[in-house]
C-alpha cells in the first residue's frame, strides 16, 4: 500500500509533463487513451485515475497549451486533446527539465564512490 501512495506522490508532481509528452508523440488523444498508454508503457507501475488526469487536462487547456475537439464515436461524444504550438514547446522544455532532474536524483541516490584514484 505504501508503495502505491509513494508512486502517486511522484505522479502528481510529473503528471503535467507526462501528459504533454504523450500528446507531443501522438498528435491527439482522448482521456481513456492517455490512461491506457501510461499503464501499457509502464507495465502497470503507473495507473492514472481520471480524477487526477482530467483536472490536469483542464488546467493545460486553460493555460493555452491544449486544444480540444469533440467527435461522435458510436453515438457518444469523445473529447480529443492536442497540443497548441506553445504546448509543443512547453512539452519539450518540461520533458528536458524532468530528464535533467531525474539524472540529478540518480546521482544523489547512487552510492558515493569513496575510492581515490
Amino acid at each position: 500500500m505504501e508503495n502505491n501512495t509513494t508512486s502517486n506522490e511522484y505522479v502528481r508532481g510529473t503528471l503535467k509533463t507526462i501528459v504533454l509528452n504523450l500528446l507531443a508523440e501522438h498528435d491527439r488523444m482522448y482521456g481513456y487513451e492517455i490512461t491506457q498508454e501510461v499503464k501499457d508503457r509502464t507495465g502497470g507501475a503507473i495507473a492514472l485515475t481520471f480524477g487526477a488526469l482530467y483536472p490536469v487536462l483542464h488546467k493545460l487547456e486553460q493555460e493555452g497549451l491544449l486544444l480540444t475537439e469533440s467527435v461522435e464515436v458510436d453515438g457518444r461524444l469523445r473529447k480529443y486533446y492536442s497540443l497548441t504550438h506553445r504546448g509543443n514547446e512547453t512539452a519539450r522544455t518540461k520533458t528536458n527539465d524532468l530528464e535533467r532532474f531525474i539524472e540529478a536524483v540518480r546521482l544523489l541516490l547512487a552510492p558515493k564512490n569513496l575510492a581515490t584514484e
